[in-house]
């Protein structure tokens, strides 16, 4: 759980703002959004090797004559 300490001159959107930002920062949205759904751990190995493939056929040396 995040704490943030609101301090007396600080304004709600100013602490909001910096709550949002640490939350983003430390990963739990991506986490929970990972987690919403079951992913069958032959599915994310497919997914992972298909993304892999993807990336080297993009950005990989057989592609750098361009």
């Amino acid at each position: 759980m995040l704490i943030i300490n609101v301090k007396d001159e600080e304004s709600i959107d100013r602490a909001l703002k910096r709550y949002k930002r640490k939350i983003f920062s430390t990963g739990i949205i991506k986490e929970v959004r990972k987690r919403k759904t079951y992913t069958k751990p032959s599915v994310a190995r497919r997914e992972q090797i298909m993304g892999a493939a993807y990336r080297l056929g993009k950005f990989g040396a057989a592609n750098s004559n361009t």
